[in-house]
């Protein structure tokens, strides 16, 4: 039997607005490499940024929230697998995902642990230096979690999170998948396509401004790395990138102070491998970064805080530097864009670590095995989950009911 795998995506996949769609897309190019039949489907509105996954011979589906459409729906396609994008979307569906296709694996792709980043900004806000036992009593954890403990499978982007989920919260392992972005190997002649150090110019940070984390990156370069950049180096500039701009952001341009706001790039991969040194000074976050794994591919050396390098390099150096005093971040970064062998040495680095850590080839045919283990075993898997059973059971009272009243009300 053909392996049809059903996707439930919280919003239309955008490749070139964020790390998010980039990976969603990688998965989605990982299972039709596998001869899976693929449909995605969601309740959000497409916008124009939306790639067009009909294109890849994925059929597309917009589906209701809180409706037994969605039950006839999944009965009729009778997936064998059904990927959840995010908790969120585990919360709203799984439980009739489990009712009307109980034999379908349910897969979390969890795209980074959400609890993680929000308790990270709420302590932040307070001034608090970050605690597990935060991370214990958020309420957003418990709901995270207990997605997580749901299904028969959930994949974790970093080492970070997943160590965090294994000591922490002591989650098993057999329910648990390391699989951070699938990318491409970096070849020589892949390599001896980058502009060279003199071919490139000006600083450059990119993101998507609908994720906090990178208002708040752009916020704190203005304030508080900028201007001793700028004492460095005098004619420097930082071009803003990214999808979503808003207006806090758009009136940080200053032409005169070099920090210009240049919003949504068509081609990120073009503006980055045309930057010297990508600047990502994060102060809150989670999982791993799009636009790190980026300047990697693209040769671009990156100087970073603690929480953008977390979970992404194993035994590796950075590609770059490491820094979260601000003022000795601003001279790194200075001196990188200016000194020829650190930026040579860094560039170097992150050819190794794109190639040993993120290389799809060795990736999916491991993750693919995982699945078909689960399958062949699947009654036994999920007997082992009993925490897992416990919660399945009772979600599914609670959350068919208030579905149910929500039906009813909306009529």
């Amino acid at each position: 039997m053909k392996q049809h795998i059903l996707i439930l995506g919280t919003v239309w996949v955008e490749p070139n607005s964020s790390a998010a769609g980039s990976r969603m897309l990688q998965l989605i190019e990982l299972f039709l490499n596998e001869n899976y039949k693929v449909t995605f489907a969601c309740t959000a509105q497409k916008s124009e940024k939306a790639a067009n996954l009909t294109s890849l011979h994925v059929d597309e589906v917009t589906i209701e929230l809180n409706s037994t459409s969605f039950d006839e729906f999944i009965s009729n396609l009778k997936p064998t697998i059904v990927l959840f994008d995010r908790f969120m979307t585990e919360e709203q569906f799984g439980w009739r995902v489990a009712e009307n296709c109980p034999n379908a694996i349910r897969i979390l792709d969890t795209e980074d642990l959400h609890f993680l980043r929000k308790v990270r900004h709420q302590q932040l806000k307070k001034g608090e230096e970050f605690t597990n036992e935060a991370l214990l009593k958020s309420d957003d954890t418990k709901r995270e979690i207990a997605s997580i403990l749901r299904c028969d499978l959930s994949l974790i982007i970093s080492t970070y999170e997943m160590d965090l989920l294994k000591s922490v919260f002591k989650i098993d392992e057999n329910i648990l998948h390391y699989l951070p972005f699938l990318l491409d190997k970096i070849d020589e002649n892949h390599s001896k396509k980058w502009k060279t150090f003199e071919q490139r110019e000006h600083f450059v940070f990119i993101g998507n401004f609908f994720h906090k984390p990178n208002v708040d990156a752009v916020l704190t370069l203005k304030n508080e790395v900028w201007d001793e950049i700028r004492e460095y180096l005098p004619k420097a500039e930082v071009h803003i990138y990214g999808a979503y701009v808003n207006q806090q952001i758009q009136e940080l341009h200053n032409k005169k102070e070099g920090f210009i706001i240049k919003g949504f790039a068509e081609n990120s991969k073009e503006v980055v491998e045309n930057s010297r040194v990508l600047l990502a000074p994060l102060r809150f976050g989670a999982g791993i970064k799009g636009k790190l794994t980026e300047a990697m591919v693209c040769g671009t050396p990156s100087v970073t805080t603690t929480i953008g390098a977390e979970g992404m390099c194993d035994r590796f150096p950075w590609p770059g530097f490491v820094e979260d005093n601000f003022s000795d971040f601003a001279l790194i970064s200075a001196e990188t864009y200016r000194n020829k062998n650190t930026w040579q040495n860094a560039q170097e680095t992150g050819v190794h670590v794109i190639n040993y850590i993120y290389d799809k080839e060795k990736l999916s045919p491991i993750f693919i095995s995982k699945i078909q283990e689960i399958q062949q075993n699947l009654e036994q898997h999920r007997t082992q989950n009993f925490l897992g059973s416990l919660l399945q059971h009772q979600t599914l009272q609670a959350a068919k009911f208030m579905s149910k009243w929500i039906e009813a009300k909306n009529k």
